[in-house]
């Protein structure tokens, strides 16, 4: 009887081994077949740390809003109250890129919530609020993210704001893999780059302020994200950072220097489909289904009116301008 126990135990020791082996041969991952439309792409096996797919992942190029983490990071470690008040000053106004904001001169809020809109929004001022209010100010919290960036083992990054809406702010897709993995660390990042909506009562007024995540995979039920933060600038492009859990093992997306509104998020869905089925992702035809046109009754001619073009069709002309930063 013994021994009958210790063969089924045995055998039940190597099951528990072969199972997750053969489930991880059961993807086999070709990167022939991701086709992304991003310049510079690293996906990394946050778990081993090492690359499952690499596109010019160590040239420097300029990271926008990306910035936004290494903020966040370097106000946390400061160790200030995030209880308290900080207002927008002059100071705090992008006179750079012009680029919009609802924060108006002296609207205070807690450090908490400038952290929570920098974060989710991409909120420049609000960003440049919690710097200008750093110990030392903006320069030594600059000093601060370069530092942290140096110690990090990030030697191919520089900050000279803590926006991103500066191109001097560069970095490269395995550099910022490590910032995304070391934000991860930090709940309070990870609850705020992924919170998909907030209100804010600004004061002194008391008006209160909706705000959503510039990252839409957030609300969606498909994704299961950790951390999260866009960022453009014209020297940029689109850019996407993400840690996310897919096909059950964490893995970070960098997607830099994306043309095109939508180009970063479906680069993003294009990955996340190929880790999950080692294919290319199916191609969606912009034809719908066909309908079969009904012939009305034969009716007599009216004259023909002359009327002028639609809402939708004069808006359709007019070039969607994107929000530096987001």
């Amino acid at each position: 009887m013994k021994r009958t126990v210790t063969f089924v135990f045995a055998g039940l020791s190597l099951l528990c081994v072969a199972i997750p082996a053969m489930a991880q041969a059961a993807v086999a991952l070709d990167g022939s077949k991701l086709k992304l439309a991003s310049a510079n792409v690293l996906v990394l096996d946050a778990a081993s740390n090492q690359p499952i797919y690499a596109k010019a992942a160590d040239e420097v190029t300029p990271i926008a809003s990306l910035t936004k983490l290494m903020t966040a990071i370097v106000t946390i470690d400061g160790g200030q109250s995030l209880d308290d008040p900080i207002a927008i000053d002059m100071d705090d106004f992008d006179y750079l890129k012009g680029s919009h904001s609802r924060l108006r001169m002296g609207a205070e809020l807690s450090r908490r919530e400038m952290l929570r809109l920098a974060l989710m929004a991409s909120e420049n001022r609000a960003a440049s609020s919690l710097a200008r209010h750093y110990p030392g100010g903006m320069p030594a919290f600059v000093g601060a993210m370069n530092a942290k960036a140096a110690a990090l083992g990030m030697s191919n990054t520089r900050f000279s704001d803590p926006t991103g809406l500066s191109a001097r702010n560069v970095s490269t897709a395995h550099d910022l893999a490590t910032l995304v993995a070391t934000a991860a660390q930090y709940p309070l990042i990870r609850e705020f780059s992924t919170t998909p909506s907030h209100y804010v009562e600004v004061q002194p007024t008391g008006q209160f302020l909706g705000f959503n995540n510039t990252n839409a995979l957030v609300k969606s039920a498909d994704w299961d994200i950790q951390v999260s933060k866009t960022g453009f600038i014209r020297e940029a492009g689109k850019c996407l950072v993400m840690m996310a859990t897919i096909s059950s093992r964490p893995v970070v997306i960098v997607l830099l220097d994306s043309l095109g509104r939508y180009t970063r998020v479906a680069d993003a869905m294009r990955v996340k489909y190929w880790l999950e089925t080692g294919q290319s992702m199916p191609i969606r035809t912009a034809a719908g289904p066909t309908v079969k046109a009904v012939k009305a009754p034969a009716k007599k001619a009216a004259p023909a009116k002359t009327s002028a073009p639609s809402k939708v069709a004069q808006n359709s002309r007019i070039p969607v301008k994107s929000k530096s930063g987001a």
